[in-house]
Formats: structure tokens, sequence, C-alpha cells
């Protein structure tokens, strides 16, 4: 009796073990139709199409209410499409369904694609104006300038920058941290952000309607030249510079044209050198302050066997910022006491918080590693016995 029991036990363990467990639920007729479709059982397809004529037509519908879920990627709402596509031509040719269903997924589709690539060609567009360092595209609003008609802000920095050092608008008006400041009409209709400029006095005014296709250029015409650097109007920057405090002389240019670096980019530097532009400082001193600068240097010596070492300058820098925009936020105002990373300038971090923004990259490593050997006499040095020491006016 015993052998018995334990021979019907061994039995149904065997069973378990070898018999496949049933589904917990069937397969919908869509899982059927992929399982099928994915893999080639054409016979199967055949007879799971015709069975299933009778909702057929329902569940296309369904994969084309699906397709126009918000949130949807290109590649997901094609991939329904094509599904719904493959079912309609089966219904059609298998259980004589209607070609009108066929004919309207293949303009969907066709829809679908079109939206595409607009939305890469208005990627592309947006890629080509931030090529150029300093240049963005205003998106905050977007979906407030679509139901007006009107294209997204392109700004450029280095057109400001012609006329204004970054000293004039960071950060008393601005913050530099793009998207961190409330650019919209109300707050340019009050007179700040962009409005303490473009005021109808100082530059054109932002509040008036027929000057909306100012800054509203992206993907046209008028933003060829905020792109194109080779694109110079002499007039127009002598106007502009006396009217706004700052000076500009084209003729002191070398060929007429803004020194580039080795990107393509302007040297602005080289720029400076060349006498033919000085631009303002401030929007007039009823502030009272003085403007402050420092004249020091400062020797990082490299760690690398193939990179020179580099010379900051204090004076180039607070020429155009001012010292609170580094100090203390970025850097500690000590010497020694900061370790300079490239790593962190690509995330935007210590010198990476205007270089390869608004300021030539730090790809461009040249540009800062081109001392060789000992510093210079009077340059201060950036070495552990200096941590703490504070750093000259």
């Amino acid at each position: 009796m015993a052998k018995r029991s334990v021979s019907y036990l061994l039995l149904v363990l065997f069973a378990i073990l070898i018999i496949p467990p049933m589904s917990s639920a069937k397969k919908s007729f869509r899982e059927q139709f992929i399982d099928n479709y994915r893999n080639n059982k054409f016979q199967a397809q055949v007879i799971l199409v015709k069975r299933n004529k009778a909702i057929l037509e329902q569940e296309i519908r369904k994969l084309m209410e699906e397709a126009h879920r918000p949130g949807l990627s290109f590649r997901e709402k094609i991939e329904l499409l094509d599904l719904a596509s493959a079912m309609a031509t089966m219904h059609m040719h298998w259980n004589k369904g209607s070609k009108e269903l066929v004919d309207e997924i293949a303009r969907l589709q066709k829809e679908e694609i079109e939206k595409e690539k607009e939305r890469k060609s208005f990627i592309r567009g947006i890629q080509e104006v931030e090529r150029v360092p300093g240049n963005f595209v205003m998106l905050t609003h977007f979906d407030e300038m679509q139901e007006k008609g009107l294209s997204p802000v392109v700004y450029p920095h280095w057109v400001h920058r012609l006329f204004f050092r970054c000293k004039v608008c960071h950060e008393d008006i601005f913050r530099m941290a793009r998207g961190t400041n409330p650019v919209n009409q109300k707050s340019i209709e009050e007179g700040k952000s962009c409005g303490v400029c473009h005021n109808g006095k100082l530059s054109f005014d932002a509040t008036s309607e027929k000057e909306c296709e100012r800054c509203h250029i992206l993907g046209k015409p008028e933003a060829t030249p905020l792109v194109d650097l080779s694109l110079i109007d002499p007039q127009e920057l002598s106007e502009m510079a006396e009217r706004v405090g700052a000076y500009w002389d084209v003729e002191k240019l070398p060929g007429g044209r803004y020194p580039l670096d080795r990107f393509g980019f302007i040297d602005w530097i080289a720029l400076e050198n060349t006498d033919a532009f000085e631009p303002a400082s401030s929007l007039g001193t009823e502030n009272g302050e003085k403007e402050e600068t420092r004249d020091n240097r400062i020797f990082f010596r490299s760690t690398s066997k193939f990179m020179k070492s580099v010379i900051f300058d204090h004076r180039i820098h607070t020429t155009w910022v001012k010292c609170s925009l580094c100090h203390p936020a970025l850097f500690k105002p000590e010497l020694g006491a900061n370790k300079i990373r490239m790593r962190e300038m690509s995330e935007g971090k210590s010198c990476g918080k205007c270089h390869g923004k608004v300021s030539f990259t730090y790809a461009d490593c040249k540009r800062c590693h081109n001392h060789k050997g000992a510093p210079p006499e009077g340059v201060l040095t950036r070495e552990p016995q200096d941590a703490g020491r504070a750093i000259p006016r």
C-alpha cells in the first residue's frame, strides 16, 4: 500500500514537471496577431484574421486612437499605425474589408512622417542658431507663441556683447543661468528683463507689436545675420554704439571682418586688441557704483605631460564680468583653495559657467594652456603652500 502511494506521488510530480502550466489568461487577439506577425506564422495569421472578422475593424480603430495619445514618441506612433495597417490590409484581402480604412491609416502615417520631418527641421534650426557661442533659442513660452503665430525668440549674446560688457546685465538684470530668468512680455512691459533697454529709447521698443518680428525670428531669413558672423553693417554698428554709449570703428578691423578663433567664432581678446570697439560697461552712473577690476595673474601648473600650464588673467575677466559672478559661489577667493578640473567644466561648473556657453569653448585647449616653464615674475603661483592666502587686489 505504501509503495502504491509513493508511486502515485511520483506520477503526479512527473506530470507537474513535464506538462506546461495553463496560461492564467488567454492571449488577446492583438497579442496573437503580433506573435504571428513577428514570427512569420503566415497560416496561423490567416486563420486568426478570418476567425476574428467581426471584431477586426474595432481592433484597428483602437490602434488608430492609441496612436493619437499625447506623449507618444514618433517611433511609438508609427509602430501602432504600422500594426493597424497590417491588420487593415489583411482584413481587406481575406475578409473583403474596407479599402477606405487602409487608405485612412496610410494618410495618418504620412501626416506623422511630415510632422516628424518638421520637428527634426525645427531642432536643426535650433542647433544651427545655438552653434554660435552665446546664442540660444527661447522656448519657455512656446505654446503661447504658437497661438499668436510667432516664431520662438533667437537671443544673440554675441550681438549684445558688441555694445555692452557682460557686467551690464549680469547679475543685476539677469542671473547667468539659462532658464532661471522670468523673461516674458509682462516683465518687458514693466521695464524689467529685456525691457530695461528695449524701451524705444536705448534700443527698439519690445512692447510694440510691430517690433515683434525683431526677436521672434527662428527659422526666418532675419535670423541669418545672427549665425553668419561674416555679415557686418558698419553704419548700423556705429549708430548703435553711439546710442548706447559704446564705440565702434569697423575700419580698424583687419580685412573688415571680426577676428575669429580656430572654431570660426569671434575671438574677443583679439577683437579688443584691434581697438575697433569699446563696449559700454554700464547703463549709466546713476547708481554711483565704481567699476571693480583686478590686474593680478595666477599661474596654474599643468599636471599633464602633454599640456602646457595656464596663466589666469584677472584683468581680462574683470573687464567683462563682476567679481561677484565667480566669487565665492564658483571659486573661493583664496589662492590655492580651488581645484580646477576639465571634467567639471564640461558639467558647467567652475570655468564651464561661461566657457563653452558664451565664451570660447574649453575644447580650445591652447587658448589657456599656453605657458611653458616657470611662471613669469610677478605672477601669483597656485601652489599648495599658498593655500589660504588672500588674493591681493
